[in-house]
């Protein structure tokens, strides 16, 4: 049975103070996972009270990036093994905003991907396309293309999140069933490589996740979890998600 997981990407918001009652109230509403894993990505700067505040929970910890480089004189960048020197156990590569905004095409976000894992990290490879994209009928062609950068062996132990970028943030979300079409054909195309790993690979979908909509996406067959942008900054939000990907039965499509 695949492993499920629900994890929070705070993007680039938090503060001291809010974050100590934000896990608090984590800690406090997470206590049994169910069955679900649960981790919270968050800004660099807050990595050293996520690894004080959440040690011994049941949550786990990442970042929302990593370097491509192991060391050396890159100003500004963080490598994987100091991310691990905090206790994160996964690092988001290729989110659709580290494209968009920050020029990352496919050959870096393999390179960081790969980063991530000589690191000891467990990456979560995003993969997406614009709406313009879709309505020209190139879902697939775009997120086979991103999955193909990092090649199917890479792919064991780590996790891959399915991100349309039309509905992140936006309140425009994808139906289960769009969700699940994409979902189905990732699946597929790592399977025609190497079934057992597509058997056993964790796909989340990412794109305006909330309360409401949490259950019917995550009762999708090929759909483990959910990456999770504004409501992980809500404590009864994302505990509600977290909730709703507990083990249920999966629908047949």
């Amino acid at each position: 049975m695949r492993a499920r997981l629900v994890a929070g990407n705070w993007k680039m918001h938090g503060s001291l103070r809010a974050n100590a009652g934000l896990l608090d109230a984590l800690k406090a509403g997470l206590r049994n996972s169910d069955g679900v894993m649960v981790a919270v990505c968050a800004p660099f700067p807050y990595l050293g009270q996520l690894s004080s505040a959440l040690a011994g929970s049941a949550i786990a910890w990442g970042a929302q990036n990593v370097s491509e480089h192991d060391s050396g004189a890159y100003t500004g960048e963080v490598s994987g093994a100091m991310l691990v020197e905090f206790g994160c156990r996964y690092a988001i590569v290729g989110h659709s905003e580290r494209r968009a905004l920050y020029g990352e095409d496919d050959a870096r976000v393999a390179a960081k991907f790969l980063a991530a894992r000589r690191a000891g990290l467990t990456p979560i490879l995003c993969v997406g396309e614009t709406l313009e994209q879709r309505e020209r009928g190139e879902t697939e062609s775009v997120v086979g293309r991103q999955l193909d950068a990092v090649g199917a062996a890479a792919l064991s132990g780590a996790v891959l999140a399915y991100e349309p970028v039309w509905a992140i943030g936006t309140g425009r979300n994808a139906t289960p069933q769009q969700a699940q079409e994409v979902h189905a054909f990732l699946r597929a195309r790592v399977a025609a490589r190497d079934k057992a790993l597509a058997d056993a690979l964790t796909i989340l979908y990412g794109g305006s996740v909330n309360p409401g909509n949490a259950k019917e996406l995550f009762a999708m067959p090929d759909i483990d979890g959910g990456l999770i942008g504004g409501a992980s900054l809500s404590a009864p939000d994302f505990i509600a998600i977290c909730a709703a990907a507990r083990r249920q039965d999966r629908r047949e499509t």
